[in-house]
This record gives C-alpha cells, sequence and structure tokens, in this order.
C-alpha cells in the first residue's frame, strides 16, 4: 500500500513539475489595489491554495455547527432518561 502511495505522490509530483515548465509565462493580475506580474502556474497553485483554504474554514464551520447539534441532542436525550427514570420511580397511587 506504501508503494501505491509513494507512485502516486511521485506521479502528482511529475505532472506538477511539467505543468509549472510548460505553464511559466508571465501574467498581469489586477486585484483593484496591486497589479502583481507573475508566473501563470504560481498564478493558479495560489488560486487552488486559496480554493483549499476557503473550503476548509466552511468545512470547519459546517463541523462545528453539526458538533453543537449532536452536543444538543446528547443533553436533551439525557434529559428525557432522567425524566423516565423519575417516574418510574413515582410510586403509583391506589384507588
Amino acid at each position: 500500500m506504501a508503494i501505491i502511495k509513494l507512485f502516486f505522490i511521485l506521479v502528482f509530483l511529475v505532472v506538477g513539475a511539467s505543468f509549472a515548465i510548460i505553464n511559466d509565462k508571465p501574467v498581469v493580475v489586477d486585484l483593484y489595489f496591486l497589479t502583481p506580474e507573475l508566473p501563470l502556474s504560481l498564478l493558479l497553485l495560489l488560486a487552488m491554495g486559496c480554493g483549499i483554504l476557503l473550503g476548509g474554514l466552511a468545512g470547519t464551520v459546517y463541523f462545528m455547527r453539526v458538533k453543537k447539534e449532536n452536543a444538543d441532542l446528547r443533553r436533551q436525550s439525557r434529559l428525557v432518561t432522567e425524566e423516565v427514570k423519575n417516574l418510574r420511580n413515582m410510586p403509583i397511587k391506589g384507588h
């Protein structure tokens, strides 16, 4: 399994390096306040990194919301269990 992972990592590295070599022409990006001139491969890499970062932040927000909902449901379940337990221990009023 480790050999397969190593193989895929090497393939991605070779493809990434060849992509960077092929797309080394500089491009100008207008960011309203800056106009840097960067190689296309670096610009694409930065865009992909920003996408991964924003996706990770969105995933973290979703994960935290689900985690809070799970904690609320556990607390509610515990309260219901305690209430059922108290009801079972109550003396039954006879006729």
